[in-house]
């Protein structure tokens, strides 16, 4: 049954994804106009991931801060909306998570999924994959998600590990009506735009939102 899950998943994220790409595109146009009339730099921010089985890739994600912000302000951490590095335009792309949709292109090529645990910083929470514990590991046993469990729940406002306690139990009781109660449950998340940045008491925040 869980391999019919999966397959009917992949199906799911390839279709829906070229789906949402071609419905999707004026808005991308749009959003591609914004960041380049309100600030230099690239449109596109890549970023190593870790994916499924710790393997390495790069995420794609609309640029919201302003260019070499690791090497500005509080460098890889980034705790309030307004910090200073984010862009106008990157604000209110963070704060309705548009920023994420070039992830589209990431869950049609196969290296992403629409609905999985999100995938880590290759130095963040632990650095690389070797590093984390083998009960964290289990979280890389399924391609990586533009939103999860945790982002459908908590979001920031737990700690890492507690949230990858979340992922394993997203592993362990997927199929796919569990995808569509979390892609449902994403909506409303991101309409209330809570949790968005971890507690100021973590620090646990970094650069993956840029």
């Amino acid at each position: 049954m869980r391999v019919i899950n999966l397959f009917v998943k992949r199906c799911i994220d390839f279709f829906g994804s070229l789906f949402g790409l071609i419905v999707l595109s004026p808005l991308f146009i749009v959003v591609v106009i914004l960041i380049k009339v309100s600030s230099k730099g690239p449109v596109f921010f890549l970023q190593d991931r870790l994916g499924k089985d710790g393997q390495t890739f790069k995420i794609i994600k609309f640029r919201t801060m302003v260019v070499n912000a690791e090497h500005l302000g509080d460098g890889l951490k980034v705790k309030e909306g307004d910090d200073p590095r984010i862009t106008m335009i990157g604000r209110f792309l963070r704060k309705t998570s548009l920023d994420e949709l070039p992830q589209l292109f990431n869950t049609l090529s196969g290296a992403m999924s629409l609905v999985g645990p999100r995938p880590p910083a290759t130095y963040h929470p632990y650095n690389g994959y070797d590093n984390y514990p083998d009960w964290a590991k289990k979280r890389f046993e399924m391609r990586p998600g533009i939103t999860g469990l945790v982002q459908a729940t908590v979001r920031n406002s737990e700690s890492w590990d507690d949230r990858i306690k979340i992922d394993n139990k997203y592993i362990e009781e997927f199929n796919v009506l569990l995808d569509f109660k979390i892609l449902i449950m994403t909506f409303f998340r991101v309409l209330k735009s809570e949790d968005i940045y971890a507690p100021k008491v973590t620090e646990k925040d970094s650069m993956s939102k840029k």
